[in-house]
């Protein structure tokens, strides 16, 4: 008789589906998951300790790059923190604009766990989808903040700046003939609003399109349904928190519990799954997708009615125009300041949340008066995560596992921090 034993299993981090730098120790009895130990420290990027050494306003740049998929709703919290120990609220027009950007970077991060989780399931149509719809919001991205990726766009008091009356136009060159050019400008020719608004009208549809693809197809079902269930209670003891705690049942969401900017005007719904499953987590964020469609549709008509500032009027926190700076010589000091010492914040302690697309993402901001944070920590939402792989992946097989960590929606980013 063969003698029978455990063995042990590197998976990743070079597996395409541990996503750059997970690390998983596998204990298999065959095909069977005995235990899994996640590693992380792979990417350690020190955010924490950089925010330290650098002015407030230095460290927005920073919050884009944890989790690099979900950029402006780190931002949103990190400056949230910094607004609270300051006693400001940024003027009514920017809120809309952060709620506005918010949904739309939520849509990004659903687009690309969705792309990238199906791909790693073996659906590879739904990545070319997503990918399709994910370039038009980018393009909303670069019309605001002249980059695709880590906009730095919030600001302590506001927003950078006002949304472009115009969307940038794709020029001529020659891969394109004279139609196709015409077919993508087509979508361009008003404001960024109308461009947006445009999208949203499109957006359902291609909703609808992953899902024939994927809620009612048999090998999707049997890849995530009874695959990674949590249930209410556990999930709570976990730490879950966003679609990983709301596919287990529980209608727990910032946006509507503890509202911030002016979610608490927004007419939307909190998808909640009732198994616990990966295939509930799924559908969770499927309806989420059109929740944040429907929100950034309100936020459109109000900033399409209501003309305003976005950024406060008080030059300690926010730079003079260029054109006062270029001629006034005081106005020219306070960009000076502002740019290299940046400003003091008063002493004391808070802690800013925000509901990004994975989770809570918080930030815990200590300040001894001076123009640096004197402590800064992050409570990243994909850590809880995925610190609860072992329970996880116990006693399912190996293809499981990629299942588990997809429906995690993971970042090593801000799990790494």
């Amino acid at each position: 008789m063969a003698e029978i034993r455990n063995f042990t299993l590197n998976f990743g981090p070079q597996h395409p589906a541990a996503h750059g730098v997970l690390r998983l120790v596998l204990e298999m009895d065959g095909e069977v998951i005995q235990k899994a130990d996640p590693h992380i420290g792979l990417l350690h990027r020190a955010t924490e300790k950089l925010a330290e050494s650098k002015p407030f306003n230095q460290s927005i740049g920073y919050m884009d790059r944890l989790d690099y998929v979900s950029m402006m709703c780190s931002e949103h919290a990190y400056v949230l923190a910094i607004e609270k120990l300051l006693g400001i609220r940024a003027p009514e027009r920017a809120q809309y604009i952060r709620v506005m950007f918010d949904e739309m970077t939520r849509i990004l991060n659903h687009l690309m766990w969705l792309g990238s989780h199906a791909l790693d399931i073996g659906a590879m149509t739904v990545f070319l989808y997503a990918f399709r719809e994910r370039e038009d919001l980018m393009d909303c991205y670069e019309a605001v903040s002249g980059t695709r990726m880590h906009a730095t766009y919030y600001r302590p008091g506001g927003v950078y700046r006002d949304l472009p009356e115009t969307m940038p136009q794709h020029q001529p060159s020659r891969f394109r003939n004279a139609k196709e050019l015409e077919r993508l400008n087509a979508r361009r020719q008003g404001s960024l609003l109308d461009f947006i608004w445009d999208f949203t009208e499109r957006f359902p549809a291609c909703v609808e399109q992953y899902e024939t693809l994927l809620t009612d197809n048999r090998i999707w079902k049997q890849r995530t349904v009874g695959i990674g269930v949590v249930s209410p209670d556990r999930a709570l003891q976990l730490g879950f928190t966003g679609p990983m705690l709301r596919g287990s049942g529980l209608a727990w969401d910032l946006r509507k519990k503890q509202p911030y900017e002016v979610y608490g005007r927004m007419d939307f719904d909190i998808p909640v799954g009732v198994n616990g499953d990966c295939y509930d987590r799924y559908l969770v964020r499927i309806e989420e997708l059109r929740q944040s469609n429907s929100i950034i549709r309100q936020c459109v008509e109000w900033l399409r009615a209501n003309p305003g500032p976005v950024m406060l009027a008080d030059h300690k926190v926010s730079p003079p125009s260029r054109v006062d700076m270029k001629g006034d010589m005081e106005s020219l000091i306070h960009h000076f300041k502002l740019f290299t010492e940046g400003y003091c914040v008063p002493a004391g302690e808070t802690y800013a949340a925000v509901e990004a697309p994975k989770g809570e993402f918080g930030v815990w901001l200590v300040s001894d008066g001076a123009n640096k944070p004197y402590r800064l920590k992050c409570r990243a939402p994909g850590f809880a995560h995925l610190a609860a792989m072992d329970e996880m992946v116990a006693g399912h097989m190996l293809a499981d596992v990629v299942a588990v960590i997809g429906t995690m929606d993971i970042v090593f980013g801000e799990i790494d921090r």
